[in-house]
């Protein structure tokens, strides 16, 4: 066995110290008191500045949460009505999927983002469903290890908020959470167009966005002629990926395709039509190629 020098030790032991610190770190940042405290709200909205600086090829190109290899995410819209999708549910579909196959399923307590920017919408208390074994490193004080029944329920409960998931490997959620990218986090944000720090990210070009947040395939939008252009869709769509023009609504080239102007409209002029048979194989299997849960 070779010998371990006062270098390689003196290395070991910092590496275990800056460990120990990122441990305490997290455990304090991952507090629900600490989250609620005067200034969080304006922590979790300067990310918008991480974003804005994508519009530079030079900030863009060394952003590891803008690498296609670090992040591949899909909304997964909770619309009952989506034209020729038959029974598929998407959401249920896709992760309880996801949820049966992987190795720990971890339910934050609580949604940093609502907590901290104040959530009057939804509630707080529908937190991230993490899967993979680096879930395991999120703060127990915040979180808890469920079972295939519990991970179920709870996105059951999401959807029934009217929370639409976004599921897939989020470079992002290790940043926030402070832990390595080792590739084995999974994770199923339950998010709100007010609050969610994936708002952020219609600063990011629409070329880079189509490389990281993929709509779901075979999913389409179009706009009927039942459209009065009254902007609900404008209004809540959470990239401002719908503009009003000539009285209609206009799709852009940010639309993730996550179905909330959809579910919004008053008129029901916003159809979302799937021409995918095998769209729950198909999400899975792009999903599961960036990531070991």
């Amino acid at each position: 066995m070779a010998k371990q020098t006062t270098a390689t030790r003196s290395r070991a032991y910092d590496r275990t110290l800056w460990e120990k610190f990122v441990t305490i770190f997290r455990e304090g940042f991952w507090d629900v008191r600490i989250i609620r405290m005067p200034g969080s709200k304006q922590f979790f909205s300067s990310f918008s500045v991480l974003f804005k600086m994508s519009r530079f090829k030079l900030f863009r190109d060394r952003m590891p949460e803008l690498d296609p290899e670090k992040t591949n995410m899909s909304w997964l819209p909770i619309n009952r009505n989506i034209e020729s999708a038959g029974e598929i549910a998407l959401p249920e579909a896709v992760l309880d999927r996801f949820i049966e196959k992987a190795k720990h399923r971890v339910i934050v307590n609580f949604c940093g983002c609502r907590e901290a920017m104040r959530c009057k919408e939804y509630p707080s208390d529908i937190g991230c469903l993490m899967m993979g074994d680096s879930a395991l490193e999120i703060p127990v004080k915040s979180s808890r290890e469920v079972s295939i029944d519990e991970a179920k329920a709870h996105v059951r409960r999401g959807i029934a908020a009217g929370l639409v998931p976004i599921a897939g490997k989020a470079r992002l959620d290790n940043d926030l959470f402070m832990i390595p990218d080792r590739g084995k986090l999974l994770t199923v944000c339950f998010c709100c167009e007010c609050c969610c720090i994936t708002r952020f990210t219609r600063y990011v070009p629409a070329g880079t966005l189509d490389r990281i947040h993929h709509p779901v395939e075979g999913l389409s939008m179009s706009v009927t002629d039942e459209c009065m252009g009254c902007g609900t869709c404008a209004k809540i769509c959470y990239l401002g990926a719908v503009t009003i023009k000539n009285k209609r609504a206009v799709i852009g080239d940010l639309c993730r395709l996550c179905g909330r102007c959809a579910l919004n409209c008053p008129k029901g002029a916003m159809k979302l039509k799937l021409d995918n048979p095998h769209i729950t194989e198909d999400v899975i299997r792009r999903i599961e190629a960036s990531v070991d849960f």
